[in-house]
């Protein structure tokens, strides 16, 4: 790529070390001082985190030991306000030493022209690891529109686009309480109108068992509600479906596919419709239009809800080891007509995140180190967040067995699968496991890509020495799953996985007519959805989700369709795109 040229091959490898030293001074900082070493304290404005204040236990433990600093999080995720810190920062001129935010729309460039991040070429020759990620450096390069290396994105990956990235499980696919499905029988579920039914059945059943009648098949929340309401957007990735803004992406690429949520007959729609038929028999929690995400998530822990539109939501709340064991939990449904979303692996990043140093800073040389230790495996363990939730660092967690395999301990497994309430040894740190993972919630590398060290995935759940290991739940429903062991293995085997080749595409910014437009088109799509799933019929739900179309189009809708349609098939392109570049890539 002509950037990496222009970048790491021009500048890295030839400047004087005068002219680097000038280089960057102009940031801003004082990077010409020495680094005498001394212990320091390393502001953080991450925009990912949803922990405010100075790092704690284990991983702070692992930072102060390698690098003699502590990470104090500002976070305004916590502090509230939306962009209102991030703004009054920025005006002060000093966003942060150490800076993660998202570089869409065009706020990677402003940070860049207004001199609050740092150009990291006078330290990139040292950081050995990032290189090995260098698509995703030359992506943050070209979104900066200035030669430099301006940051490094989250979420990347050196693994083919065309592989999944998600491990073991998608984070969107059917999963049900597989316990509930067992007592009725294991019913056959050809399509959506067959899963309400056996839905139905389930309910009926755990109703009966219980003496309960306030558990629900079904049970929505609102709290994420953005272009579209959030759950059945999530729903139609059932289907292949990947929604940008107001428009569904297909994933096999096919520009002639992208379609407005809003149009009837959309994947959209039909999951709207779907919801609905769940609410005409009595599935959906009445409360689903009023309760927030952690109501919903208390309902599941409590076994009130017996489907999950997420891995993420059902998995972690009701399969632990002790329920597992009593073949309780929930596991992907055997849904016959599915062809689940799936990303591929992201050489260039997911392009919501990335890291870079701030203009201000003191010791730029030891925060890139830092940064570049963040690309490590070291780094992965201590900070990744795997599928399963968790950090996993070697030793404390990890060793390698008598055949060079990875293997949990039994400290490993408690914090990998039920971490609740774990403490941890005094030698690596002491306190809360939980409270010790990194405040930073930045995943600078896919954990399901590959070591070079093991030869094993980061993520402990596809190790052979995890696999291995069953429970009454998993070996059940692998009875009944063509004897998979993994969700991913499954939909691979049956051809119900439908993977996105994994470009990183960020949106330019966007006119502030269409913002305008956007909103109230937005306002009306999410409000209409939530009516017609509640609608007393599927009549009524019909013409109320056909009405919502007529209704955006009197509000401009066709201006806003026509910038996410542009957006559409600009990430189309830019998938096939990164699958050439992988390509050439591989041949050389």
């Amino acid at each position: 790529m002509e950037i990496k040229k222009k970048v790491v091959s021009g500048l890295a490898a030839t400047l004087s070390a005068a002219m680097l030293l000038a280089t960057a001074a102009c940031g801003g900082g004082s990077d010409s001082a020495a680094d005498d070493g001394s212990f320091m304290t390393v502001d953080v404005f991450s925009s990912t985190a949803n922990y405010q204040g100075v790092q704690k236990g284990w991983f702070a433990k692992i930072v102060k030991d390698k690098f003699n600093m502590e990470l104090n999080i500002i976070a305004p995720n916590v502090a509230g306000g939306g962009d209102t810190l991030f703004d009054t920062r920025s005006t002060a001129g000093n966003l942060g030493d150490l800076v993660i935010v998202g570089m869409g729309n065009g706020r990677l460039q402003k940070l860049v022209k207004s001199k609050l991040i740092t150009d990291m070429t006078p330290y990139y020759d040292k950081m050995t690891n990032v290189k090995n990620y260098q698509a995703g450096v030359d992506y943050v390069t070209k979104q900066a529109g200035q030669d430099g290396v301006w940051g490094v994105p989250g979420n990347v990956s050196d693994e083919s686009p065309t592989k999944s990235s998600e491990g073991v499980e998608p984070a969107a696919a059917p999963y049900i309480r597989w316990d509930y499905y067992a007592k009725v029988g294991y019913p056959k579920i050809s399509n959506l109108d067959d899963f309400a039914n056996v839905l139905k059945q389930m309910q009926d059943k755990a109703r009966e068992e219980t003496g309960q009648d306030d558990i629900y098949a079904v049970s929505l929340f609102k709290d994420w509600d953005g272009e579209l309401m959030q759950n059945a957007q999530a729903a139609s990735q059932w289907y292949g479906w990947y929604a940008q803004n107001s428009v569904l992406v297909p994933s096999d690429d096919d520009a002639a596919q992208v379609t407005p949520a809003s149009q009837v007959g959309s994947g959209y729609d039909q999951m709207i419709e779907f919801l609905n038929k769940c609410n005409d028999m009595g599935l959906v929690d009445p409360e689903s239009t009023t309760q927030n995400w952690d109501n919903l998530s208390t309902k599941v822990t409590e076994g009130k809800v017996l489907m999950s539109i997420w891995s993420w939501l059902g998995k972690p709340r009701m399969n632990s080891t002790e329920n597992q064991e009593k073949g309780i939990g929930f596991m992907l449904a055997p849904l016959e007509n599915m062809k689940v979303y799936t990303p591929g692996f992201q050489p260039e990043g997911d392009g919501n995140s990335f890291i870079a140093i701030g203009s201000k800073a003191k010791n730029k040389e030891r925060l890139a180190k830092f940064i570049d230790w963040l690309y490590s495996p070291e780094g992965i363990y201590a900070s990744a967040f795997n599928s399963g939730g968790a950090a996993c660092p070697k030793d404390m967690c990890w060793t390698l067995n008598d055949k060079g395999e990875p293997e949990l301990n039994e400290f490993g497994e408690k914090a990998m699968f039920d971490s609740a309430g774990l403490q941890v040894p005094a030698e690596y740190g002491g306190g809360s496991y939980n409270d010790g993972v990194s405040a930073l919630n930045f995943k600078a590398v896919n954990a399901n890509g590959t070591d070079p060290e093991t030869k094993a995935a980061y993520n402990p759940q596809l190790w052979a020495t995890q696999l291995a290991k069953t429970t009454k739940l998993q070996e059940d429903w692998a009875k009944h799953m063509d004897g998979a062991k993994t969700d991913l293995e499954y939909l691979e085997k049956t051809d119900r996985l439908a993977v996105a080749p994994g470009a990183t595409y960020t949106p330019p910014e966007e006119d502030s007519q269409i913002s305008t437009l956007r909103s109230s088109v937005k306002t009306e799509v999410i409000n209409a959805s939530w009516q017609a799933v509640m609608a007393g019929s599927q009549d009524e739900c019909q013409k109320i989700f056909k009405d919502m179309g007529t209704q955006i189009n009197d509000l401009g809708y066709a201006q806003v369709l026509e910038v996410d349609k542009k957006n559409a098939d600009d990430l189309i392109k830019a998938r096939q795109e990164i699958v050439k570049q992988f390509a050439d890539k591989e041949d050389k």
